[in-house]
């Protein structure tokens, strides 16, 4: 029988009956350590190996720090932080929401229409309630699962939330966990699943000092580009994959959630056994067999979403780069950065028979050869899109694509054989851009996020263009919904693609081919045939026609596709 160790155990502010709570945390690097609740410090007793714990009188709703050496400090494992990063930790005792959804079944990946979307801007209000007035627009369109970025407490009132600190914590100036339970609630009951964006590859700045007061939580073996690499395999590393591992599975049990996104998972650094990855995905299905885990992962590896039984990580699903730059390099010409080695009509008909369009083939962008073939991963392992948070604000101005190519965008993504994610306001052409914003409450950080920002588009100011400031409330203002959009007709478009799209048979193409000259891409799915012209020419296509994106239309017996149109003939 395998041993259990003391970091195992429950960590955090846990609720008991008759006004009691339990803490118990992880501090191997305490001489001292107290809670301090209702206006006392409370001693707390080590179990082993650095983990220490009480039982005191407390309850939902009373606030608390854990003192160490005579620093007070918010809980590591914290579920709230109502007064942000440096405030003290609320307890929580998430079974007293009284939920709705007895019911609800999360639906099937390759069943899923996903709609990622930022809490702070998705409404006027910015919070998990004003999202909820939205819920049933989305359901209407044909969207039955929304992935939240990232919620868990990051710096100040606004960001894009991969900063976050705490990362059980549901961020504040959103409402809280409650809220956000209130939310997923609503979600529920309109037929929607909530996916939540987790970030476990590094955590923001801001927050560091606190969480190396209690242990070894970084480790100098590794480097990411966003900070301190987490100590996943270090000395000492147990408690902090059990300090993930806890929160992966508390956002599904507690909170309802249908599933998990992770975020850049080739910066989670494990040569463990069992990489932490895999760990995440058996735990998360544990807790619900159904629910969905989706990674975020530069590598191209089809390792993901095997199966542990194939040495595989277990994912369900992987987010496919690849799929977006081919399709957005032939829509719009950029070939700057990592566009460079994509731009003939080839890439995309290789990208919907599997999108790793690199699958151990030479990378001139990398200058190696990149990626391993896929073609054992199910279509519904990978997830496409023509636009997501990082394919529009990591741009200089967070512009959208252009107006001509947004109908054929949608018509590629919503109609291929994959797991299809749009992004906020791309159904009805949003015209505000999404930019990148922050609010970090450490000057430090702020100028060197604000000169980071400056130096990476330098060459946008040699034009005149001054690149938005982050840390300016009017960067985060301008990226809000107006729910004003362009091309007319494009939400309608959205709907037929979608009701189109629950026609089309699951599984592989049955044939593509492709014209890399005349830059047209044919995709047979059953009796239906996608007709995807990124030329000038128009092209003709025996058939019905079904749904026409762009300039599509019927002429007796055929169909003509007109330039940067697409067209599904049956």
């Amino acid at each position: 029988m395998q041993k259990t160790y003391p970091w195992e155990q429950p960590l955090g502010a846990l609720p008991t009956s008759d006004g009691r709570t339990g803490f118990r945390v992880w501090a191997p690097n305490a001489r001292q350590i107290a809670v301090r609740v209702g206006g006392s410090d409370h001693p707390l007793a080590e179990e082993s190996l650095g983990v220490y714990s009480t039982e005191v009188a407390a309850e939902h709703g009373d606030d608390y720090f854990f003192v160490i050496d005579g620093q007070a400090l918010p809980d590591p494992c914290t579920r709230w932080q109502p007064e942000g990063l440096r405030g003290p930790s609320r307890i929580v005792d998430s079974n007293r929401f009284e939920w709705t959804d007895a019911r609800w079944q999360t639906p099937a990946l390759a069943e899923m229409v996903i709609y990622e979307l930022h809490v702070g801007t998705f409404s006027p209000e910015g919070t998990f309630a004003g999202a909820i007035s939205r819920l049933a627009e989305l359901r209407e369109l044909g969207i039955n699962a929304i992935e939240l970025m990232p919620v868990a407490e990051f710096p100040g009132r606004h960001g894009w939330g991969y900063d976050g600190v705490y990362i059980s914590a549901s961020q504040s100036s959103y409402g809280g966990p409650e809220e956000l339970q209130k939310l997923i609630d609503a979600a529920h009951r309109e037929g929607i699943a909530v996916l939540l964006d987790v970030v476990y590859n590094h955590v923001g700045a801001s927050g560091n000092q606190a969480l190396a007061a209690f242990g070894p939580y970084f480790t100098d073996k590794y480097g990411t580009f966003w900070g301190s690499a987490i100590n996943y395999d270090d000395a000492d590393s147990d408690a902090v994959r059990e300090w993930v591992l806890q929160s992966a599975e508390g956002w599904i049990r507690d909170f309802h959630l249908d599933g998990l996104r992770l975020d850049a998972i080739h910066a989670i650094y494990d040569s463990n056994p069992e990489h932490l990855v895999a760990a995440i995905a058996r735990r998360a299905h544990a807790v619900n067999p159904r629910a969905v885990v989706i990674a975020e992962s530069g590598m191209n590896d089809p390792k993901v979403m095997r199966s542990v039984e194939r040495g595989g990580w277990g994912c369900d699903a992987a987010w496919a780069d690849d799929f977006h730059h081919a399709l957005r390099v032939l829509l719009t010409g950029d070939r700057e950065g990592y566009y460079e080695e994509f731009g003939a009509a080839g890439d995309l008909a290789k990208a919907f028979k599997r999108p790793h369009v690199h699958d151990g083939t030479y990378s001139t962008f990398r200058r190696r050869r990149f990626g391993g073939p896929a073609e054992d991963i199910a279509p519904a392992g990978f997830v496409v899109f023509s636009s997501n948070h990082d394919q529009v604000g990591n741009r200089a101005f967070g512009e959208r694509l252009p107006l001509q190519a947004r109908p054929l965008a949608a018509f590629c993504t919503l109609l291929s054989p994959f797991t299809p994610m749009l992004f906020q306001g791309e159904e009805y052409g949003e015209r505000a851009p999404f930019q990148f914003f922050s609010d970090h409450i450490d000057e430090e950080i702020a100028i060197a996020t604000r000169e980071g920002r400056r130096r990476e588009f330098a060459a946008f100011a040699q034009f005149g263009q001054e690149v938005p400031d982050p840390q300016d409330p009017a960067t985060f203002e301008r990226s809000k919904l107006t729910r004003e959009g362009e091309p007319e007709g494009l939400r309608e478009l959205y709907k037929q693609l979608l009701k189109a799209r629950r026609d089309l048979p699951a599984g592989d193409a049955d044939e593509i081919s492709f014209d890399d000259e005349a830059r047209w891409v044919r995709v047979r799915r059953g009796t239906h045939e996608l007709v995807c012209n990124f030329g000038e020419r128009a092209l003709r296509a025996r058939g019905e026609l079904i749904v026409g994106a762009g300039d599509a239309r019927q002429e007796a017996g055929e169909v003509v596709v007109g330039a940067l149109s697409g067209a599904l003939v049956r």
